[in-house]
């Protein structure tokens, strides 16, 4: 359990990496960040940064050297990095849930091994498999790049009919997978935080509309029934058990229907704090950045509780941000700009919460 004045190392520079900065330092906690990008909105908010590459071990070791603890802002840390790391300071979550949420295919056998529903998928790495995994779980589909991919990157839909091969020539004939059209209702996540000692917390069930493949708008409470927000959770709960994770974690799903009742498919997991959160700061008795860093530090988890009737998070996304001004005249509304320079097209800029009380 660390001390207070004792300094948390985060890999990664973006606005997650300074909203969990910030929230280490409200508990008396210093931050030191490591990114290789000159521009880290993150950077502006802690006391110690390193700008090294990732693959940089004289400047990791250093890092390591100069933290208590090490965590990241996003999954696309490379897992040598974490494991180099993870020699010399504890690092959470483990590195080798990197290894597993990195890969998409190995995530989606990873969770239906747990005997979680996920829409129907098949792996691609030749033209014989497309076509195989065509016959499988039929068209439409999505085809995304096992790697990287984020905010719609990396994936492009096939459409019934469409040229199956032009599509994977469009994402450089990459090793893919393959994923069967999900007719949804709604997309949903249940962000959660476990502790080492097993504990479980879970924000209640958000719902997420997109634009573009970019996360638009987050609600709670999701127009969901009680038992299938309870689902999903129990869902999260039993995927951080599984990793033996420890800190925050999303889990991403469809809510379908199944006969005359409906259910949830897990479609991705984040390891890590998440968009789809950010409602938390003003519209829970706890932030997912607070939690992440309580189970980090290896602190007690809160018992999250919403903070009014209804709570609405939008992301700025470009110049939307230069607009952002009618936010601090609206009732109930709390604006949080990243202090990124270049607004440009599709980059998240900030975000708006708005608190709608309880009469």
């Amino acid at each position: 359990m660390l001390k207070p004045g004792a300094t948390i190392g985060i890999l990664g520079g973006g606005q997650l990496g300074r909203m969990l900065a910030i929230a280490a330092q409200q508990l008396g906690l210093n931050v030191h960040i490591y990114s290789p990008d000159k521009d880290s909105c993150a950077f502006d908010v802690v006391r110690s940064f390193t700008r090294a590459a990732y693959d940089d071990e004289a400047a990791l070791a250093r890092f390591a050297d100069s933290v208590d603890v090490i965590t990241y802002e996003f999954e696309n840390v490379p897992a040598k990095t974490a494991a180099f790391l993870a020699k010399r300071q504890p690092v959470f979550p483990n590195p080798h849930v990197l290894e597993i949420t990195q890969d998409r295919l190995v995530e989606k056998d990873f969770v239906a091994k747990l005997g979680i529903g996920t829409a129907p998928y098949a792996s691609v790495h030749s033209a014989s498999q497309l076509a195989a995994g065509i016959e499988k779980v039929g068209l439409p589909a999505v085809l995304k790049t096992l790697r990287m991919g984020y905010d719609g990157k990396g994936q492009t839909k096939i459409a019934k009919g469409g040229d199956a091969n032009a599509a994977w020539r469009s994402l450089k004939n990459e090793p893919c997978i393959l994923e069967g059209f999900v007719n949804f209702e709604r997309e949903v996540s249940v962000v959660a935080a476990r502790s080492a000692d097993g504990h479980v917390e879970c924000f209640e069930t958000t719902e997420n509309e997109h634009r573009d493949h970019i996360l638009h708008i987050s609600k709670v409470p999701a127009k969901v029934t009680p038992e299938l927000d309870a689902e999903a959770r129990k869902i999260a709960t039993r995927i951080g058990k599984a990793f033996d994770y420890v800190g925050v974690y999303a889990v991403e799903m469809f809510v379908v229907r199944k006969g005359k009742t409906k259910t949830v498919l897990v479609n991705e997991i984040a390891p890590r704090v998440h968009n789809s959160g950010h409602w938390t700061i003003d519209g829970a008795t706890v932030s997912q950045f607070e939690q992440h860093i309580r189970a980090v530090a290896g602190w007690p988890l809160a018992k999250p509780q919403r903070l009014g009737k209804r709570v609405e998070m939008t992301n700025l996304i470009g110049a939307e941000a230069n607009d952002a001004g009618h936010w601090l005249t609206t009732p109930g509304a709390s604006l949080h700009l990243y202090g990124k320079g270049d607004a440009r097209p599709g980059r998240k800029m900030g975000h708006v919460t708005r608190v709608w009380p309880v009469k």
